[in-house]
């Protein structure tokens, strides 16, 4: 098992098999590769807009399963964790490929004071889901493909303004897509438990389970300590621990499989932590 990855820090500077734009805070993923199949895991450090050219992938999020197909686009909210499973085209020298544009939140926020589009806010929360893309959005996409063979032309603020262009074809193309923005920006208040229990194996940090929550930092402490009566990055700590021996005692996986999988970061943490919580090393409660 391969240690998660994390976007879109650990794909910046990597030579294959993607190329990145980096520019003002602002990073673009191009990912093109000839394959039957990849699987992964990728943290999510910023929100993700996913556009696919070519192939299919399957993304797993929590209890949820998208297909995300050629010319289709979805977008997926930081602090998560979502399996993925590439698929090429057999058709097309099995060709995956795909943009990856990550949307920090000060350019969501600066799209959203700028932009002049009307929509009445849903009183419920929109959810992710992929969509067809217009021939505009296909074209855009493509329109991205000469800055990767020549970056010396991108003059830095110009991939943001590219991004800001895009975030408003997406807004004109698709109304639930654009929903989804605004809710990125003002995350809808969920219950706490569903949250943690979806998301505490993953890499995440207190301050980012708050917003996927839809609350500040000190309300969501609050209330977290009203329900489980423990701090929440003590909980998060015990919960992975315990989820680790029950790994340990019962499937076949590897010591830094395992730590790999809860979002430990590395095994040699992870082991003395183990140790410390229940008394022996992991290895010893095979």
């Amino acid at each position: 098992m391969k240690k998660m990855i994390k976007f879109p820090t650990s794909l910046i500077g990597l030579d294959t098999p993607q190329n990145t734009l980096e520019l003002d805070g602002c990073t673009l993923i191009e990912q093109c590769i000839h394959s039957t199949e990849v699987r992964g895991t990728m943290y999510l450090e910023q929100h993700l807009l996913l556009i696919v050219l070519e192939g299919t992938v399957v993304l797993t999020y929590g209890k949820q399963e998208y297909i995300v197909g050629k010319n289709d686009m979805i977008l997926l909210k930081k602090a998560t964790a979502v399996k993925y499973h590439k698929f090429g085209n057999t058709e097309n020298d099995n060709i995956y490929d795909s943009l990856m544009f990550s949307i920090k939140d000060d350019l969501l926020k600066s799209f959203l004071s700028t932009s002049e589009i009307k929509v009445s806010k849903p009183e419920g929360e929109i959810k992710t889901r992929p969509y067809p893309m217009n021939e505009c959005l296909v074209a855009f996409a493509h329109s991205m493909k000469p800055y990767f063979f020549d970056q010396s032309v991108v003059h830095p603020g110009q991939l943001r303004l590219k991004i800001m262009e895009l975030l408003y074809d997406v807004a004109e193309c698709n109304r639930n897509m654009f929903l989804q923005i605004l809710q990125l920006h003002e995350p809808i208040r969920t219950d706490i438990r569903n949250v943690v229990e979806q998301h505490y194996a993953s890499p995440v940090s207190v301050s980012e389970l708050a917003y996927l929550s839809g609350r500040s930092l000190s309300s969501f402490k609050r209330d977290f300590q009203n329900i489980y009566n423990v701090a929440p990055a003590t909980w998060i700590r015990e919960k992975r621990l315990e989820k680790a021996k029950e790994m340990l005692e019962t499937t076949s996986l590897s010591v830094s499989d395992i730590c790999y999988s809860l979002g430990f970061e590395n095994v040699s943490h992870f082991s003395r932590i183990y140790k410390e919580f229940h008394g022996q090393a992991p290895s010893i409660s095979r």
